[in-house]
């Protein structure tokens, strides 16, 4: 049975240029519980002049994902993030951390991308319920990484 037949009926599909296994290398040192899961090398049927991998399957913290090494024609943008729910003020400091190391950005609200392009929402489990009270909603829009802290006091101002 191929990978792809045990994934669950949705799985995100990461197009990369030629460094889909830089990229997962990266997101499985960052994140517990992850793992490579297979490859699929190119071949002459199908071959990728950037990369003997066509694709990899792999894991993190249970969520299965796929990256391809599909060429310079599509880039990452923030039209679709993926979310980091942090338990903790440690996890977001530690996930920020990480996931912006080695050339990635911070942008707004909990939002940054990746040295790769991908962008993530590193936030804690709670937001939705503290930036129900306005004060809080108008802390988060002035914060890079989000302070819990911070986000409670408003909450309760």
């Amino acid at each position: 049975m191929s990978a792809l037949e045990s994934y669950p009926r949705i799985t995100p599909f990461l197009w990369f240029d030629a460094n889909a296994e830089e990229a997962v290398n990266f997101y499985i040192s960052v994140f517990k519980n992850s793992r490579r899961l297979d490859t699929l090398n190119s071949t002459p049927a199908n071959p990728n002049p950037a990369s003997p991998i066509l694709t990899i399957a792999f894991e993190l913290d249970g969520q299965k994902f796929t990256a391809l090494n599909g060429g310079p024609y599509f880039k990452f943008n923030e039209a679709i993030s993926l979310v980091v729910r942090c338990d903790n003020q440690q996890e977001i400091d530690d996930y920020w951390s990480k996931l912006t190391a080695g050339g990635g950005s911070e942008t707004q609200c909990g939002w940054l991308k990746d040295k790769f392009g991908l962008s993530w929402q590193v936030v804690p489990a709670r937001l939705a319920d503290l930036v129900k009270h306005p004060a809080a909603m108008k802390a988060m829009l002035t914060m890079k990484k989000l302070d819990i802290a911070e986000l409670e006091r408003a909450a309760n101002s």
